[in-house]
């Protein structure tokens, strides 16, 4: 079969965890490069961006539009079950890496937000404690092996670090996703 995999991506911006992931995949894809509206100002909604609000990422699979990042993450992990990224069904980690990429979305990006924006908020200490604890316990989010989840806080640290805890650990973290091959092949196509 197939799979037919776009990413619609614009540099240096949330679409460049998914060009990670896809090398961590070993499967073929391609990119389509995309104007984005940047914290800045500048830039802008590119016409050509299926997303629906005109961000990314944004990823076709055989005609299909799936958008946001956790849900992007759980999609390619489930279409790539042979590969030892996510928690197939069935698996006992399932329950573990479905809650990583929902706290990713529900928790983390507010969480950062507030912070960047300096405000207080609970989500902010909560954030805080659930990774200091889960590193504290395993070298990975899901225990000993790396995971689409450690990709999604490696990301963070790579684009934000600021937003983190300064806790050793994180770092030591990202140490260890950063020094994964896909990743050095996912940062020279990040343009």
């Amino acid at each position: 079969m197939a799979r037919m995999i776009t990413l619609y991506h614009a540099p240096r911006s949330r679409s460049s965890r998914f060009i990670w992931l896809l090398e961590e995949l070993e499967t073929p894809y391609d990119v389509v490069a995309v104007t984005i509206r940047r914290r800045d100002g500048s830039g802008g909604p590119d016409p050509k961006n299926p997303h629906p609000d005109k961000k990314v990422p944004a990823l076709v699979h055989d005609q299909r539009l799936v958008t946001e990042s956790a849900a992007i993450a759980l999609y390619l992990t489930d279409l790539f079950p042979e590969r030892p990224l996510g928690a197939p069904l069935g698996d006992p980690r399932r329950g573990a890496y479905l809650t990583w990429l929902a706290f990713y979305a529900g928790v983390m990006e507010p969480a950062i937000a507030a912070r960047f924006a300096g405000q207080a908020s609970p989500e902010i200490e909560a954030m805080d404690r659930r990774i200091v604890s889960a590193l504290e316990a395993a070298p990975y989010l899901l225990g000993d092996a790396f995971s689409a989840a450690d990709l999604m806080l490696a990301s963070v640290v790579q684009f934000s670090r600021a937003a983190l805890p300064e806790a050793s650990l994180i770092d030591e973290h990202f140490a260890r996703a950063s020094a994964r091959p896909a990743w050095r092949r996912a940062l020279a196509k990040d343009e």
